[in-house]
């Protein structure tokens, strides 16, 4: 594996490609290293105990593969796993949670709407971060139980995907909400459809560019941050299907990206 200390990132699946997109976009002479473990995906029906396991396992990976800080690209696993994570192994993780907080500081109508899978909005950490910001304005939740899949069959304007968004944003704007936040990686990739539905007078938040800014900042703390002056390269694991993968990377990230095989 031709990769130098990189950052190890994961997902479920492919949701994650849009953080590791905004990471080479901030930090473009880091080496990184995806693990998308499709065989799995989506972790939404899945108990704590097997997220935490998963995680944990494709961490360790990460690491022996020289990963000198991780991100766990995905919503539903930060909930499970992250402080387990952290209290196991010593190098830098960041997670991703929904931008609950900018989205309350953006509203003008009050009204916030906050799009996610139904895991992670049952959980006591969605639970806490809507209780410390958004005790001013009105957030509405609105659990997308396919969007992951559609996502991940590479399906952003087909006829079910668009009836899945109406269904979903059109309660929310019929409460006033003006401010939409993205709350699963997966939905990154639909972002352009979603402001479609929404119309011009809604923002919608996602926060991939704020991961990215958190793992330079965790870095650079750390000291950990590579000297300009190379480009950066990009390595991927699947645990599914390699032909889909492929399918699906050329799609997300573009063509020619390196696949290994999964070590076991």
């Amino acid at each position: 594996m031709n990769l130098s200390s990189p950052i190890g990132i994961f997902d479920s699946g492919i949701g994650g490609l849009s953080v590791a997109r905004a990471v080479r976009e901030r930090l473009p002479a880091e080496d990184i290293l995806y693990v998308a473990d499709s065989c799995h995906a989506p972790y939404g029906d899945k108990s704590d105990d097997f997220i935490r396991e998963r995680m944990h396992a494709i961490t360790e990976l990460l690491l022996k593969c020289g990963a000198r800080a991780v991100v766990v690209a995905c919503n539903t696993a930060t909930t499970a796993a992250i402080t387990q994570l952290r209290d196991s192994f010593s190098v830098p993780i960041i997670g991703v949670e929904p931008g609950v907080k900018p989205a309350v500081e953006n509203t003008r109508s009050g009204v916030v709407g906050v799009l996610a899978t139904p895991r992670t909005l049952q959980t006591h950490s969605f639970e806490n971060l809507a209780a410390r910001f958004s005790s001013n304005v009105k957030l509405l939740v609105q659990p997308c139980p396919r969007l992951v899949h559609q996502v991940e069959a590479l399906d952003f304007d087909g006829a079910e995907t668009r009836d899945l968004l109406r269904e979903y944003v059109s309660p929310l704007l019929a409460e006033k909400a003006d401010t939409l936040v993205l709350g699963c990686t997966h939905y990154h990739f639909l972002a352009e459809q979603i402001a479609a539905v929404a119309g011009p007078d809604v923002t919608i938040i996602s926060t991939q560019q704020a991961v990215a800014r958190e793992v330079a900042r965790r870095l650079e703390l750390h000291g950990l941050l590579t000297a300009g002056g190379r480009e950066g390269r990009a390595g991927f694991v699947s645990t599914g299907d390699e032909t889909r993968f492929r399918t699906q990377l050329d799609t997300l990230w573009g063509p020619g990206g390196m696949i290994y095989p999964f070590p076991w």
